[in-house]
């Protein structure tokens, strides 16, 4: 059995139970704490505890580059993947400011950006290719790529679990790659493209027609309804990397942050490979990307926040660990109705 089908890890639903048990003896009345109630009682049963702590947290942003974006699909060159990458690792970039504010690990990893990057020491040079194929026009990777990107997201997945990490985050860096996770979103569930597809990096209104017309055409290309054929027609270096680490986290018991529209695309096609990694995955926020929404009701989701963010990189992720963090300090510091003298209903 390939290493991505292998089942999650179990989660202890008895802890769950506790959990839920003991917010009812809390000092508020039940449920007005909204989604933080819930969040709590998933990082008991992730934890098995009823004392959960979210302190150590990993950061991966995957970055690689698209055939696609030779059509003009986005407002922006393909130059800007690379010196994205370099932004990241020197601190610049919007991730890197919250990676710094929650103290987490964090790496960028190079899949295939479409120019070299420099050594530094917070880049794993793990590049496939200068980018993928036109995958409107032929496959986007070949089967050994496909795997080796896959085998990149398990070694970041390990990274996390070798530190101890609490919870795993993965963002996302590749010029055209809307385009690509809208194809794939659009594959899984069946889609017309102009239904999901939106302005990504700042394309105008009426560049959209377009977009959605590239994506069309590559799904009357690639019929093919396998979850892996899928990725390895329609997806980037990118995106297949999150795909695995988030299989890989969910294996090895590490809840996953999912963060936008690209990061939700790769959980769609992870859940489709590998249905055990659903009850490991949690989402952030509500993408101002339009098809976002259909991803999340399509994956049954919640997204804790809708702030109107469209970055990506795992930004809107970051932003959310201190809610979630607020979240296990109240179930675990809050006193009891018997411990404050506090009447019950």
């Amino acid at each position: 059995m390939s290493w991505y089908l292998q089942a999650a890890t179990n989660i202890d639903e008895s802890i769950t139970e506790q959990a839920l048990g003991h917010q009812l003896t809390l000092t508020k009345p039940p449920g007005s704490l909204g989604s933080l109630e819930e969040v709590a009682v998933k990082f008991s049963a992730f934890q098995n505890t009823l004392k959960p702590q979210l302190n150590n947290i990993h950061i991966s942003v995957f970055a690689g580059d698209h055939g696609i974006a030779a059509n003009g699909v986005s407002a922006f060159p393909q130059a800007v993947t690379t010196e994205m990458v370099k932004n990241f690792a020197n601190g610049g970039a919007a991730i890197s400011v919250l990676a710094r504010q929650l103290h987490a690990q964090f790496e960028v990893v190079n899949l295939g950006t479409l120019f070299e990057v420099d050594q530094h020491e917070q880049i794993v040079d793990a590049r496939i290719a200068p980018g993928t194929k036109d995958f409107s026009q032929e496959k986007a990777m070949s089967t050994e790529q496909l795997q080796e990107a896959l085998l990149q997201g398990q070694k970041s997945a390990n990274r996390a679990a070798k530190n101890n990490s609490q919870l795993f985050i993965g963002g996302e860096m590749g010029i055209g790659n809307t385009t690509s996770a809208s194809a794939l979103a659009c594959a899984r569930m069946n889609m017309a493209a102009i239904d999901m597809v939106g302005p990504g990096t700042g394309l105008a209104p009426e560049q959209l027609p377009f977009k959605a017309q590239m994506i069309e055409k590559a799904l009357t290309l690639h019929t093919d309804q396998d979850p892996l054929l899928q990725l390895q027609n329609l997806g980037g270096f990118e995106i297949v990397g999150l795909v695995g680490a988030y299989i890989s986290c969910a294996q090895q018991g590490i809840p996953v942050l999912v963060d936008g529209f690209i990061s939700t695309a790769a959980a769609l096609m992870a859940v489709a490979i590998n249905e055990s990694v659903r009850p490991w995955l949690l989402f952030s926020h509500e993408s101002a990307e339009p098809g976002h929404q259909k991803m999340l009701q399509a994956l049954q989701a919640n997204a804790l926040l809708n702030i109107g963010m469209r970055l990506g990189e795992g930004s809107g992720a970051a932003v959310v660990v201190s809610l979630m963090q607020s979240a296990l300090a109240l179930h675990n510091e809050m006193a009891t109705f018997s411990q404050a003298g506090v009447s019950e209903a």
